[in-house]
């Protein structure tokens, strides 16, 4: 739980990627290399906003818990407690899921 210990500032989104798959619907085991780039993440921690030209706070789009769809590259890597997640701005967020 070392990322209730950390506040993203601004716009910034903490988000946990989710696994990736390691066994075809076949049931082969898939190589490291060959297994696909996961885009899916959960948003674990957000920032209070970013302010717009007047000064007006504009809060981030997403919340705690939301399965997000993320960009192919970019973000931040940031390790805590031997754990990885990544750092993206919320514009940055291609888009979310809904149950």
């Amino acid at each position: 739980m070392a990322f209730r210990r950390f506040l993203p500032m601004f716009d910034r989104v903490l988000v946990e990627r989710l696994a990736a798959e390691t066994v075809t619907k076949g049931g082969i085991m898939l190589p490291e290399k060959s297994q696909a780039k996961v885009l899916q993440a959960t948003v674990v921690a957000i920032g209070p906003g970013a302010a717009d030209k007047s000064g007006r706070l504009q809060p981030v789009s997403v919340k705690v818990g939301e399965k997000v769809l993320l960009p192919e590259y970019g973000g931040t890597k940031v390790t805590l407690d031997d754990k990885e997640y990544f750092l993206f701005r919320d514009g940055d967020i291609l888009g979310k899921y809904v149950d």
